[in-house]
């Protein structure tokens, strides 16, 4: 019944945007810490962005800061993440994660994952 479904994923050019959501069913995102993770071909899966129960705490990995917004609307039990300039090796499948302790940047701190939601940036 604890379910994440990712969204807005698709081909963008170089320089473009994308708006990914998280939707939560099943259960209510205001007591989880919610962070976004991506997997490209042939390589491990890394942590993007993590954004805190109430919103008020968020980090960035180095490779997408400037460039990523995380944001949760707990209303709507959907977290978000825009990506702006966006670069062709932000291409990969992008995850979104809960847990019910703190964003540690790492997947193996995560408790519950979406499926995925495939991002490719290319002309």
């Amino acid at each position: 019944q604890l379910q994440l479904v990712e969204s807005g994923g698709g081909l963008v050019q170089p320089g473009g945007s994308l708006r990914l959501s998280c939707a939560a069913s099943g259960f209510t995102l205001d007591y989880y810490a919610i962070g976004w993770f991506r997997q490209a071909p042939g390589k491990e899966r890394e942590g993007v962005s993590c954004i805190s129960t109430s919103g008020g705490s968020t980090n960035y990995a180095d490779s997408v800061k400037g460039r990523f917004t995380i944001s949760r609307d707990n209303a709507k039990n959907t977290v978000y993440l825009q990506m702006n300039s966006l670069k062709p090796e932000d291409t990969a499948v992008y995850y979104c994660a809960a847990t019910v302790y703190y964003c540690s940047g790492y997947p193996s701190g995560m408790n519950y994952w979406g499926k995925g939601t495939l991002v490719t940036v290319s002309s």
